[in-house]
């Protein structure tokens, strides 16, 4: 038999095994559901993410895609260009049915993968329905279902937490990006995971019984492992990366343990649930402004871009209350400011090898096409095709997304909470997120959870309430510059490798990981290898050196997570406990038990709610924990003990929190007044305000529903937030005078219409391929970054100017360009969020000083044309002349995707592949990836 002929037939033995994986068993009655079928929900692409080496060579020889594996896409998609027409009668043609349980006729497949459990699949949408009669069943489905829908995806993240992608899947220059950034985040040794694991032990009765739960879902996971690698059905991505052997199954896939799930934890929380840790950045930008202007009016101008608590940014909570957190104290001690020009970044990789030695040559593939294989070989045509990595470029930065839309019984049309709400989590392929529910004794959820925690619904619904969250991002991460030392007393350099605590001169610990790749199937990325090594102090890594009065110091990043990713998992349980959950202030407390700095939202059918959570460390009074502070003890956090990383926190009623407030909305915008950000961008103009504005008109009017409600989401997700809030003051600046030439008023007048048609990026029809107004639109794109140059960087001078920029970005475009630097582009490609980060509220606030409107926490006088209005005006006259000029392949540099200048490409939604399976582009929308929309008629 030839290898053609032994390959076909391991595709068809792989099919017919995986028609046939277990016997149909009896489906379960349905739990109680207050909802009524008023609960929907939506998660693109689709929730299959497991193709077997057979699907994958469908997919590369004939274009085919695996059942369930794209069946949401199109609903998702058809919202931007059709939520005008949405009512509570069509929903479902947007959105899928969330309720618990499965109609008769809606089943696809019952099987019990263990006694105890049964686990009955629907035909819409393929979700795993997972039905224990013993808890222990109940969480071995879960990590079974699991495992069939995202086994390589898992895996993946697992060995990204750990930094050792390169060496499980291969070195493409992506694979190092994504193992570098998470490794550099939590570079925790095994001994670490483990103790994390037995802390968790340590938390009473709900401790122990959550890692009960969590080793019944690893056996879950572990339990499909060896039945699909036996059976032949497991994903193809394991022939590609090299695990197992196409033709005769020899090879190996790990099984899972606790402490992965540890990992992957942390992953979350670094990606999702953290806040702060820019402070060397924003120490170098303040210097720069001082030294431009001055101590007084340097601190002026910084105080205004830093928005700390700028007093016209939208908060959710605003019913009066305050709650102040994370504030600069009005006299600070303790400020370890670098020496100019001193600051170097700690070196990560060492030793580099064969191609880590080597600049990346890689030519990137489309993420949302499968090019044409070289060979009609089965084996063949998967030769290559991980040769730009197994994840994509940018995927390992920090998110800070997703959404909410809740107004109480008081506004709405029924009388009961409307919620609209999910987590922007990116588009991936397949997802990072999958769908289940889950019931059992103590267990009645329903919803959304990362690949490989799903042992609980993390965002979803229960009996009679549905939850969701938004990244907070408050300040738990500070800055500490510790003294360099020499254990033998001679004078230190930047490059010792001691450092002083608390009188001695310690060693920092050092954790390394050996990282070693050769070619394979899926990634002929030549041998290489390097060694991973952070260094790490009492307080937690080291990120930068610089010197401190001319004395050299290690700058180190003290997370109040760090070593306790775990400890949510009690707050998770209780959100599925049916039992614990029995009121909107038993959710508040059981939100209070998640340390990572999130926004959570509650509904059920009398009440609303809203709590922030995360590890708030109790600082000394007089810490500005916005910038590097000296290591001593009388500034680090109150109760400190390095030992275990614990301090004092702050309490509960301390956290912002809310119940039956008129409406609340959050883009990751200010969370109440008094609490401040961690970063520069919940200034005047933010995101935020784009659904404050809609439903706050909406809940006055007293007729909300669901559908009126999600109509108001849609709208504010194709919005130009610079449209909406910024272009009518730039337009009245240059309205102050007559516009006499012919071609600037013909571009005045683009704008205007624009703007008169609401300012949205939406096509002419859906499909079409192109927005209407998309030459207002291309204007607008080329015009930011040369207006807010041209509007700061003559006053600021190029060092401050330059040192902002850093501080954050100065745009974030639906395409991630126009960022005012040749070919810089900020954040992972057609990623659909945008305007989150931006200098929105710093511009705003410049151009009404220049109209000489009071501005509250303004600049003072305006940089602007020097603060001249006619001077500025033609800044704004001239910037818009040359945005005009910029080709179209400039502000919309083309990618393996899209062409250069093609703006619905640039702008538009891929689903970057985590595996070999591609899906089509869809248009841009500003949206939660996963989305609930809920309306409890009814309550326990």
């Amino acid at each position: 038999m030839s290898r053609r002929q032994r390959a076909a037939a391991v595709l068809s033995a792989a099919a017919v095994v995986g028609s046939l994986l277990i016997a149909p068993a009896a489906t379960a009655e349905p739990d109680p559901d207050y909802c009524r079928g008023q609960c929907d929900e939506i998660l693109p692409p689709g929730q299959n993410g497991n193709a077997t080496f057979a699907d994958l060579v469908s997919h590369m020889l004939l274009g085919t895609r695996p059942k369930h594996s794209d069946d949401q896409i199109d609903k998702y998609d058809r919202l931007a260009g059709g939520y005008k027409r949405l009512t509570t009668d069509n929903i479902r043609d947007f959105f899928n049915d969330n309720s618990f349980g499965v109609r008769p006729d809606d089943v696809e497949r019952s099987y019990q993968p263990r006694r105890d459990v049964t686990i009955v699949r629907d035909k819409t949408a393929g979700i795993p329905h997972i039905h224990g009669s013993t808890r222990s069943g109940t969480e071995f489905g879960a990590g079974y279902a699991t495992a069939e829908d995202k086994l390589f995806l898992m895996d993946v993240l697992r060995h990204a937490g750990r930094g050792e992608v390169s060496s499980f899947a291969g070195g493409a220059p992506a694979n190092r990006e994504l193992e570098q950034r998470f490794f550099a985040t939590s570079p925790y040794t095994e001994q670490e995971l483990q103790q994390q694991i037995d802390s968790v032990a340590k938390q009473g009765p709900r401790g122990r019984q959550a890692l009960a739960d969590a080793q019944s879902y690893v056996d879950g996971i572990n339990t499909y492992i060896d039945k699909s690698h036996q059976g032949r059905y497991f994903p193809g991505e394991y022939v590609a990366t090299g695990h197992v052997d196409p033709i005769t199954n020899e090879g190996r896939i790990e099984h899972f343990k606790l402490t992965d799930l540890v990992v992957l934890a942390s992953l979350v929380g670094a990606q999702f649930g953290g806040g702060g840790g820019g402070e060397v950045q924003n120490a170098i930008a303040r210097m720069a402004l001082d030294e431009r202007f001055g101590p007084e009016r340097g601190e002026q101008i910084w105080r205004t871009f830093r928005a700390e608590n700028d007093p016209e940014a939208v908060s959710t909570v605003h019913d009066g209350q305050s709650f102040p957190y994370g504030g600069t104290p009005a006299h600070p001690t303790g400020v370890a400011m670098p020496d100019p020009g001193s600051v170097t970044e700690q070196q990560l990789v060492f030793d580099p090898t064969g191609s880590a030695a080597k600049p990346d040559s890689t030519t990137s593939r489309p993420e949302s096409a499968t090019p044409r294989p070289r060979s009609d070989d089965p084996v063949e045509s998967l030769r290559g095709i991980f040769d730009d990595g197994v994840v994509p470029r940018g995927m390992g930065q920090p998110h800070g997304m997703s959404n909410a839309l809740v107004v109480s019984g008081s506004h709405t049309a029924s009388g009961h909470p409307v919620a609209v709400f999910g987590p922007q989590t990116g588009y991936f392929a397949p997802q990072l997120l999958t769908l289940q529910e889950l019931q059992g004794p103590g267990i009645s959820s329903k919803g959304a959870s990362f690949a490989g925690l799903s042992f609980y619904t993390l965002l979803g619904r229960g009996q009679d309430y549905a939850w969701s969250a938004t990244t907070a991002a408050q300040d738990i991460i500070d800055t500490y510059a510790v003294p360099l030392c020499e254990p033998d007393g001679r004078p230190a350099t930047k490059d010792s490798d001691h450092y002083l605590f608390h009188g001695q001169c310690l060693p920092f610990k050092v954790v390394e990981r050996d990282d070693a790749w050769k070619p394979n199937l899926g990634d002929s990325t030549p041998a290489g290898s390097y060694r991973l090594v952070s260094l790490r102090t009492e307080y937690g890594p080291v990120t930068h050196r610089a010197t401190v009065g001319g004395k050299p110091v290690a700058y180190t990043t003290a997370r109040s997570t760090f070593l306790h990713e775990v400890d949510s998992i009690i707050g998770f349980q209780k959100f599925n406990d049916p039992g614990a959950i029995t009121s909107a202030q038993a959710f508040q407390r059981a939100a209070h038990d998640i340390n990572y700095t999130f926004n959570w939202f509650y509904a059920d059918s009398r009440d609303t709610a809203y709590f922030n959570s995360g590890a708030n460390v109790a600082r000394k009074p007089d810490v500005d924990p916005s910038m590097p502070i000296v290591s001593d003890p009388a500034h680090e956090w109150q109760g400190w003990n390095p030992a275990d990383n614990t301090a004092a926190y702050a309490p509960f009623q301390q956290h912002p929190h809310s119940i039956n407030q008129d409406y609340y909305i959050s883009w990751n915008n200010k969370q109440a007044p008094g609490t401040s950000g961690a970063g520069l961008e919940k200034s005047a103009v933010q995101r935020g305000d784009l659904l404050d504005r809609r439903v706050s008109a909406l809940a006055a009017g007293g007729e909300v529903d669901r559908a009126n409600l999600t109509r108001a989401m849609a709208d504010a997700g194709v919005a130009d937030l610079r449209a909406e809030r910024i272009l009518p003051d730039l337009l009245r600046v240059i309205d102050s005078a007559p516009v006499s030439d012919p071609a600037d008023a013909a571009r005045v007048k683009e704008l205007r219409d624009w703007l008169a048609d609401g300012g949205k990026r939406v096509e002419t029809s859906p499909g079409s391929h192109h927005y209407a107004h998309e030459s207002a639109i291309r204007l607008m794109d080329a015009w930011w970054p040369l207006l807010v140059r041209g509007e700061f960087e003559p006053a600021l001078g190029s060092d401050a100017y330059q040192a902002l920029t850093h501080a954050m970005q100065i745009n974030e475009s639906p395409s991630g360009w126009q960022n005012g630097e040749p070919g810089l582009h900020v954040g992972q490609g057609h990623q659909g969020s945008a305007f989150q980060y931006g200098w929105f509220g710093q511009v705003s606030k410049d151009i009404r000083g220049v109209l000489g409107e009071p501005v509250p926490g303004g600049f003072g006088a305006p940089l602007c044309g020097g603060g001249d209005p006619s001077a500025c005006r033609q800044v704004l006259l001239d910037t818009l002349e040359q945005a005009e000029r910029t080709p179209a392949d400039q502000t919309y540099p083309g990618d393996a995707d899209c062409q250069a200048g093609d703006q619905w490409c640039a702008d538009s939604i891929v689903h970057s592949k985590l595996g070999g399976i591609s899906q089509r582009k869809i248009s841009w929308q500003n949206r939660p990836t996963y989305q609930q929309v809920v309306e409890f008629p009814a309550h326990r």
